[in-house]
């Protein structure tokens, strides 16, 4: 919502002002509101439904974790899908991994794609015109369903499982099953989960709790974002590879035989820090919480 110089953007019971220069563009798509802003903080900002995604600032930081942690920990990653990432930032990051052969990009919504490519071209960075990427404009539980490809890689950058949006049968136990199926013997997933604000941390533990189901490995980090406003968490699940077995020296071994030079974020001592969840988190995590399934779906409500 816009007020006077300041962008509102909502959360259950509070508010955050984003002061802006400019909205760029706006756009109500078949399933979502779409506005670009010039802000003062942290320049350039995608919204979706009044909610921060991306920011020129600081989208590196979440994107390098998204991508880098799965990418990196898999012996040779040839094959990747990204659910969702419609601004193409993920995307982007997974083609810097020289030893990709292909990378398939899903997102329901072909307008924010469109809108993003002319808006924001440095987020994709020319990722939707490389040989290597297929787009796909379709909703990713449906063409998984259809399509009989296995990835090494799958990675889920979807904005929360809002009601009537187009990501709230993409956080059931039937979708991660069938995302389960989809991969290769050493495969591995990453999406976002939600804040790990203090009180306010049911949709991650609900969402941990229901991959749990499918996958034997399954791990929450967290990291800070500053235009999200809270601390946000990560989810990496796998068939058998462990992130918590890796040391800082390892992981900056990996990098390196990647020649992955212009990271900003990620290297082995951020690797570390973000799997040290602090003493609430972790008790929190060890409760038990709902399991989300078709049946009974997870709606994340911020008004």
């Amino acid at each position: 919502m816009q007020a006077e110089n300041f962008f509102m953007e909502y959360s259950e019971n509070e508010i955050h002002l984003h002061g802006i220069k400019r909205i760029v563009a706006s756009l109500q798509t078949k399933y979502q509101k779409a506005s670009i802003v010039d802000t003062h903080s942290y320049g350039r900002t995608l919204f979706l439904d009044d909610r921060v995604q991306s920011s020129e600032r600081d989208s590196f930081i979440y994107h390098e974790a998204l991508v880098h942690l799965p990418m990196l920990l898999h012996p040779s990653p040839r094959r990747v899908l990204v659910v969702g990432g419609g601004e193409g930032e993920t995307l982007r990051t997974v083609l810097e991994h020289p030893g990709v052969e292909r990378a398939v990009m899903c997102d329901i919504d072909g307008e924010l794609v469109r809108l993003c490519a002319r808006h924001l071209p440095e987020w994709s960075g020319g990722a939707f015109r490389d040989r290597r990427t297929k787009m796909v404009i379709d909703d990713a539980r449906a063409w998984l369903q259809r399509s009989k490809q296995k990835f090494d890689i799958i990675i889920i950058d979807l904005p929360e499982p809002v009601e009537g949006g187009p990501a709230i049968r993409l956080y059931t136990r039937e979708f991660y099953k069938l995302v389960h199926s989809r991969l290769t013997e050493h495969g591995m997933i990453t999406l976002q989960a939600g804040t790990t604000k203090p009180g306010d941390t049911g949709m991650l533990g609900s969402i941990a709790w229901t991959i749990a189901t499918s996958f034997p490995v399954v791990s929450i980090c967290q990291v800070n974002v500053p235009s999200f406003g809270l601390p946000w968490g990560l989810i990496f699940a796998s068939k058998g590879i462990d992130p918590l077995t890796y040391s800082p020296s390892q992981i900056d071994k990996l990098i390196a035989g990647r020649r992955l030079r212009k990271l900003r974020f990620y290297d082995g001592v951020a690797h570390q820090g973000m799997f040290a969840l602090p003493r609430y988190l972790r008790q929190d995590l060890c409760r038990k919480h709902q399991v989300i399934s078709d049946k009974k779906a997870l709606v994340a409500r911020f008004k």
